[in-house]
Parts: C-alpha cells; structure tokens; sequence
C-alpha cells in the first residue's frame, strides 16, 4: 500500500481529548501513576509495514513469532540497542506494557496522557483503539475508563510511525530506488531536508491520571494590567464531564510561601494582586523567576461538598513590542542565549532529567538568559525549569524548511500551533511565538501561507508577538512583512566566505540593518556559528578547529555590539549550545559539531569566551 494512503488509513483520529491538557498534577481530588519503565518493543519488517494490523499485534501480548525486546520509555528507540536496522528503521514501531489500576479509581474519570510520541501514534486499552495523533512533539490524552479492568491486568499497546511525508510538519518524503542495478526492488529511504536525526519512540512521560467525574478541564490566566501596587490577573475555566451545572468555582492565588493573597469566584474573571512580585527574567532584576500558584477548586453547592482541585503556577508580567523592541515589564529585553536540541546520548530526544538539569546549569553558569526551542516544542518538564529559573523561550513549532505550501500542509501547521498554544499559552517565560524555522520563503506562495499563519497564530493568543526564523535573502523573503520581530540564520565566514573571518562584521551589519531598514521591526540573530572538533587547534586557525570557532564568534560580537547600539538589534542566540546527532553525512563527523559545549557536555574553549561576553550583557 502506498506510504501515504496507508497512514491516513490508519491515522484517524478518534476519541482524542482536545480541549484542555493540563499536565496531570496530583491534587487532594487527582491521582497519577506513571507508566514510565521497561516495555516490550518489536519493529515492523520493512516489506511488511502492514503486518502489526493484520495480525493484530494490539489484541493480545505481543507473541512468540514477533521479534520483541525490552525498550526503556521514555527515550528515543534508535540508539538503545546495536542493531542498525533499529537505529535507521523507518515505519511502525510497536509499544506494549501492561498494568494494575487501584479498585479507587473505579469511580473517577480515568485518562492516559502521552508528552510526546514522534511521529505518528494509535494507541489501544485491552486491544480496543482509544486514540491516535499526528505530530511528534506535543502531548495528547485520552478518556479509557470505559476500557479498563479494575482487579485485572490491563494492558496498553502503541503503534509508532516515524515517517515524514510533504504534509507533516516537518516534511519528508520516502523515496523509491528504483535502479536494479544498485537498489534491491521495492528499496525506499526517508529522506528530509533539516540537520537534525529524526528520533523516533515515545520521548516523553506516559501517566494515567484519575480525576472526578466533573473536573477541570482547561484554565487560561492572563495579566491583563500592572502597577507597583497592583497587579490585575484575568482568569479563565472550562469544565468537564457530567453535571457541571451543579459546580461553582473557588479561585484563589498563593504566594511563593504558599500565603493566601487573593480570591474570587466564578468560571471567570479578574482577581488582584496587591504589591504583586513580578516575574522577571535572568539578569533584569534581583527577582527572578517568581511564581505564583492559581488553586481552582469545584464547589458542589447542591451537597456542599468539595469538588475537582488543580494547582497551575504562574507568574504576573505583561510583555510589549514596538519597531525597535520587546519589553518584559516596561524594560527593554536583549536575549544572549542558545539554539538548543533536545539531544542525548543513548537518550536520544527521549526525556532525561539529567541531562535536563545539568543544561540548566551550564545556561546559568554561561550566564544565558534565553533559548530558542529549535526546531521544535520541548518538554514539558524542561519548560517548568524555564518558568522558575527565569529563562526567556522563543517557543518553536516544527515548521523545519517548509516548501510546497498547499491546503493540507497549512492545516498540520495550524493544528500543530493550536496545540502548542494550548500547551504553553500560560507560561511567563515563553515571550515569542515562532511558526517555523528557515523555510522557501522567497516563494510567491509562501506570502499567503504564511500571511494566513501568523494571523492564525495572534487569534490564538494576542499577548505575544509573532516570530518566524529566516534564512533567505531580506530583498526576497515574503514572509516577515506579517511578523511582529525578525529572527535570522545567518553564518558568515563559515557556509558563506568559509574562513574569511575578516568579511563576518562588515557583512553582519549590513545583513540586519538591511532587515530593520525594510520592515521597521527588531532583529534577532537566532544562529550563527562554526562547527569545531573538540581538541583541534591551529594556528593561525582554520575552520573546524576550537580556535576558529572563537575567531568567528569575536568577529560577531563585534557586529552585535555596534548593531545594538544603533538601537534595533534585541539579541544573540549562537548556533549551538550543545554537539548533537544528525543524519549521517560525508560533512558532518557524527553529528552537528557547532555546539560551544560537546554532546557529553564539557565545555570547548568557545564555552569560556561565550562566558566572558554573556557576564558583561545586561
């Protein structure tokens, strides 16, 4: 069956929750237990793509005629094992664990909650389908208790696709060999067009939750004005389940010290804050991150009787935007930080608390104040970090290299922004929105497409300005004219003029005036950089050393320093913070290494000149 017309088969959704997807906290109301642990694995054979459906591996515990093995959730499949035909394998992958429910839970709303499944996931409670998602980096949760045993074992199947078509986001297309003179018959290779290995597994947590028949379902919070003295929070729920109109809402906010400061009641409204502590970002005030907790609580008023509670933290600060610059709390913001991965050895993209930790505490220790989620949304548990530690997120779609804009590729790109919006739309440290990264944007189509997304993107959440990341020339894009600021890829010296240093802070000035001068808005460098081996040195330097990384990262500072001065340039983001995986190429040893740490995290010299010019931006 043909590639395409199989995944769309097969890839219906159905019983999706899609209103809310709060991340399941538990509550004096709500339980959670993980699934996270060792599951059985099998891989589909690459001629028998089809073979998991027809014999209906989801009905019953993967069976003794099916390859299986032990595989670690949450990770990446590809690295976990020596088998190559695992690392590179391109279809259905197939997932499976079972387990016990407690008999409490036999009364409450049951659901089961994935973080990320990449690319395409169905999924089956006790060999009955539940639910299927398209989009490899957002979470998506579904109602079972109507497929459960409570007493019994259950148990719980996951079909995986990692396969990329011109409709996904981001795009990829399988390509038949068809010369029998160097390819078998029916050989066929995924091919995409960004830098970055195409991971594939169930990357982040998977928690069953119980919560009341009648629950919370959605909370949106906004500030929507602030002074010294006072600061006013717009707050939003929606409900879900059954006999809702028997529920009143309780809204209170604590402090940071867990003390009372604030209460109203309603589904919504407005609450104030009096003297509120503001949220603020790394290095703009001695506070920083300062978080806030909204405690929703349902009142049964009819019994009088508590209800659903959920706890979300957020913090007050309002964000504005004009030609020259983005403000957090009536100050100008200049971000000094990374492009980054979500990227591990052995881990691959899967969620490593670790590795988490220890990034945050190189950024600190580079004294970074920002990062961009290239090329895609990261982990939630990565974001609560960023929410308390005070660092700024561009926050990224996976809109990687977009061409061929059709009907069909917009409708994956909006739907894929409608659920990150959903998602982060109540983080203090997410300031930007960008809907892509680097794609054809020289095209007549793209100017309609991306007219359509943006617009798209603010009827979503008008609190945020609108950013896209652009790699082609300022006299052809057609796209920034419908942003709120311009972010750039630009790597003068090292894809362009390669080792001609002495050309990069000329040619970097003249690219971002030439930016601001056409569209009146202000400029971010999102990436530039040099790959470097780490332990090679030259001198004088040369390209791919640790040394002419420096070079070229002193010869942009010097174009950024003059930039800022001219008053539009609002920040550096070098290209990257870590070494990371690619595809395998003939030009890349192992992996992109433009990273100013190693895969392993150590520092290469370019970490220690990033520091010192990092520790002087304010």
């Amino acid at each position: 069956m043909h590639w395409r017309i199989f995944l769309a088969t097969v890839i219906a959704v159905n019983g999706i929750h899609a209103s809310g997807i709060l991340y399941p906290r538990p509550s004096e109301s709500r339980e959670t237990l993980t699934l996270d642990g060792i599951w059985k694995f099998a891989i589909a054979n690459k001629t028998e793509q089809d073979k998991g459906f027809k014999e209906k591996w989801y009905a019953a515990p993967l069976h003794h005629n099916v390859e299986v093995i032990d595989m670690p959730v949450p990770s990446s499949y590809n690295d976990i094992t020596q088998d190559t035909n695992i690392r590179d394998h391109i279809g259905w992958a197939w997932y499976q664990r079972d387990f016990f429910l407690p008999k409490s839970w036999k009364t409450q709303q049951v659901s089961v909650r994935f973080g990320s499944v990449n690319y395409y996931a169905v999924v089956w409670i006790n060999g009955v389908e539940v639910t299927s998602h398209s989009g490899g980096y957002l979470p998506f949760e579904v109602k079972i208790s109507d497929h459960l045993k409570f007493g019994h074992l259950n148990w719980i199947t996951v079909a995986v696709n990692n396969t990329l078509t011109p409709w996904t986001i981001p795009q990829g297309k399988i390509v038949y060999h068809n010369d029998s003179q160097r390819y078998p018959a029916g050989y066929y290779e995924q091919q995409y067009n960004f830098d970055f290995f195409n991971f594939a597994g169930i990357h982040r947590p998977v928690i069953l939750s119980a919560t009341p028949k009648t629950y919370i379902d959605d909370i949106t919070i906004n500030t929507t004005s602030v002074t010294d003295s006072l600061g006013v929070i717009f707050y939003s729920v929606e409900l879900g389940g059954s006999k809702i109109a028997a529920y009143s809402v309780i809204a209170e906010i604590y402090d940071a010290q867990h003390r009372l400061v604030a209460q109203a009641k309603g589904l919504k409204g407005e609450i104030s804050i009096n003297n509120p502590n503001l949220w603020w970002p790394r290095g703009m005030n001695e506070s920083v991150g300062y978080l806030y907790t909204l405690k929703i609580q349902l009142w049964n008023d009819a019994k009088n009787a508590e209800g659903d509670i959920y706890r979300l933290p957020f913090g007050v600060r309002f964000i504005e935007w004009n030609s020259t610059g983005v403000y957090i709390n009536g100050k100008g913001v200049y971000f000094k930080g990374f492009g980054r991965h979500e990227d591990a050895i052995l881990r691959g993209r899967g969620l490593d608390l670790v590795t988490l930790t220890k990034d945050y505490n190189l950024m600190r220790w580079i004294e970074a104040n920002s990062f961009r989620t290239s090329h895609y949304p990261y982990s939630e548990e990565l974001m609560d970090l960023a929410d308390q530690q005070g660092f700024l997120v561009i926050d990224e779609v996976p809109a990687v290299g977009l061409d061929n804009f059709d009907d069909e590729l917009l409708e994956a790109h909006m739907q894929t922004l409608k659920e990150l919006v959903q998602r982060d739309k109540n983080r203090p440290a997410v300031v930007m929105w960008s809907i892509g990264n680097e794609p054809q944007s020289q095209k007549q189509v793209s100017a309609r497409y991306f007219e359509r997304v943006a617009n798209y993107t603010r009827s979503l959440d008008l609190a945020r300005p609108v950013t896209m990341v652009l790699a082609q020339s300022y006299a052809s894009d057609l796209a920034a004219q419908f942003l709120d600021v311009i972010c750039i890829n630009r790597y003068f010296g090292w894809y362009s003029d390669t080792g001609h240093s002495e050309l990069i802070t000329y040619q970097m000035i003249k690219e971002v005036t030439a930016w601001h001068d056409k569209h009146l808005k202000p400029v971010v460098v999102t990436e530039y950089g040099a790959g470097a081996l780490a332990g090679l040195h030259t001198d004088p330097p040369v390209v791919w050393t640790e040394d002419y990384q420096v070079v070229l990262m002193e010869q942009n500072f010097k174009a950024f320093d003059q930039l800022r001065e001219m008053g539009y340039l609002i920040g550096e983001m070098i290209w990257n913070f870590a070494d990371f995986a690619t595809p395998q190429e003939y030009f890349r040893p192992t992996g992109c290494m433009k990273g100013v740490f190693t895969r392993e995290r150590q520092p290469k010299f370019a970490a220690h000149f990033l520091r010192r010019r990092y520790a002087q931006l304010t």
